[in-house]
C-alpha cells in the first residue's frame, strides 16, 4: 500500500466528474479502496428506511458520496494553486509534503 499524497483537512481541486473545477476539503481517505470524501462534493441521492427504533424518520437523503483520489489535486496553501505533491526531509529528521510548484511545505512542521 502506498502512502498518501491527500490527507485529510487538505483543500483539494476535483479533476474529474459532474463537479469537475469544484474544490472543497477533505474528510476521509480510504487508502485501501483508493478513494477520498470531499465536503460538498459529488452529492448522491440515498433511500433510506425507516427504523423507529433508531429515531430514523426514512426517505430520501442526501449525501456525499467518496471520489477516485486520482481525480483530485492538492491545492499549495502558499501558492493557492493546484500542485503534485513531493516529499523532502528537513535537517531535524522530520518528513513533510511540499508543492512542486513553489516547493513551498503542505504540512505544517
Amino acid at each position: 500500500m502506498r502512502k498518501a499524497k491527500v490527507k485529510k483537512k487538505d483543500k483539494v481541486l476535483i479533476l474529474a466528474g459532474k463537479d469537475k473545477g469544484k474544490t472543497g476539503i477533505v474528510l476521509d481517505v480510504d487508502l485501501k479502496k483508493e478513494r477520498v470524501l470531499v465536503e460538498g462534493i459529488n452529492y448522491v441521492k440515498k433511500h433510506v428506511r425507516p427504523n423507529p427504533g433508531a429515531g430514523i424518520q426514512g426517505g430520501i437523503e442526501e449525501m456525499e458520496a467518496p471520489i477516485h483520489i486520482s481525480n483530485v489535486m492538492v491545492i499549495c496553501p502558499e501558492c493557492g494553486k493546484p500542485t503534485r505533491v513531493g516529499r523532502k526531509e528537513l535537517k531535524d529528521g522530520k518528513r513533510v509534503r511540499i508543492c512542486k510548484k513553489c516547493n513551498g511545505m503542505i504540512d505544517k512542521a
